[in-house]
């Protein structure tokens, strides 16, 4: 499997300055407990902002993101959050936000310039994935997803996971949330340059929906899709009450720096 660990140094990119966090989808099943998703807290954090500090924990000094559903609610709390987390922060708002998640990432590729990292606001990252992800780069590949070869993971709710086959170089062969057979779940995070959002419409033009995974799907088919095996690492899908209960159980052991004296 390629890794960066294995790349020589003129493969190796520039670490992205840039994060994309995907914060525009209604979150159903977690309205019981917040009308904002992306706003609702966990173990006093929204889940915005644990995505933001951990994005800023791994070196990334702007953030863009993509707002729809409660789009003024998310954008109104953004100008405090970029002070208290010590980043620039800005909005890119969807026209549609009912579109699929690859429009998401279209509208927030737009404000940066380089390599970005990608995350979802509902996933919560211990600060070794984001750090190692960073660092994934190169010219061999347009995007590095992480990825969890732990298919019993009990934090992994089967029935809305994105799964991943993998090839024997570790990059990508297929990804969707049904395919079969797979040896890997995606982890939601990626580290992505400007071929990801072309792909995506690329892949609107060839008559797909546009989620993310078509996007994925059509960098993988040109062998342009790696994976970063996250080695046991803490992540967690915070997509519905269970898993809420569970990463507000786990947070303090999974991110203590979190609840350090400089927070």
């Amino acid at each position: 499997m390629e890794t960066a660990a294995g790349l020589r140094p003129a493969e190796r990119a520039a670490a992205p300055r840039h994060a994309v966090i995907l914060a525009a989808g209604l979150g159903s099943r977690l309205r019981d407990l917040s009308q904002s998703k992306p706003l609702t807290p966990v173990c006093g954090f929204p889940l915005l902002e644990l995505g933001v500090r951990q994005a800023a924990a791994a070196g990334i000094a702007h953030i863009v993101v993509v707002t729809g559903h409660e789009a003024a609610r998310v954008e109104a709390a953004l100008p405090d959050l970029a002070a208290r987390c010590g980043v620039t922060i800005d909005a890119a708002r969807v026209a549609d936000w009912t579109l699929p998640n690859g429009h998401s990432v279209i509208a927030g590729a737009a404000k940066v310039d380089g390599p970005f990292l990608l995350m979802m606001a509902d996933h919560i990252f211990s600060a070794e994935i984001l750090q190692r992800l960073t660092h994934e780069g190169a010219n061999t590949r347009d995007v590095t997803l992480a990825i969890d070869r732990r298919l019993d993971n009990p934090l992994v709710d089967p029935d809305d996971a994105t799964w991943v086959k993998t090839r024997d170089n570790g990059t990508i062969a297929t990804i969707g949330k049904t395919i079969f057979p797979y040896d890997a779940v995606d982890c939601g995070a990626f580290l992505a340059t400007a071929a990801l959002p072309a792909a995506i419409a690329q892949a609107v033009a060839m008559g797909k929906p546009g989620s993310l995974s078509d996007g994925m799907q059509v960098l993988a088919d040109a062998g342009r899709a790696a994976t970063m095996e996250i080695e046991g690492a803490w992540w967690i899908d915070v997509d519905d009450p269970r898993a809420h209960a569970q990463a507000e159980a786990d947070l303090r052991q999974a991110i203590p720096a979190l609840f350090s004296a400089v927070v």
